[in-house]
């Protein structure tokens, strides 16, 4: 497919110097710089999610951790607890 491109000069000069030191065409060169541009991962994308696990006395195996309400409970009755006298 054809299409045009507007580039300043200095621009276009450098890019057809680097095409013929790399023996390829300018549209070739053009073709493989959109492709590595493209090919980025997206600027401020978030690095992946990884998943940290613990095994045996850390996790409560009791503890439903899908009813949220139950363990904010929990937590508010740890840190409020009254000493014994």
């Amino acid at each position: 497919m054809r299409t045009t491109v507007s580039l300043p000069d200095s621009l276009l000069d450098s890019a057809k110097q680097t095409a013929a030191e790399r023996g390829i065409t300018f549209s070739e060169l053009v073709e493989d710089a959109l492709r590595l541009l493209l090919a980025r991962a997206p600027a401020g994308a978030a690095p992946p999610f990884r998943l940290h696990t613990v095994c045996g006395r850390l996790v409560d195996p009791g503890l439903d951790l899908s009813r949220t309400s139950v363990l904010a409970v929990q937590e508010d009755e740890a840190a409020f607890r009254r000493p014994r006298k």
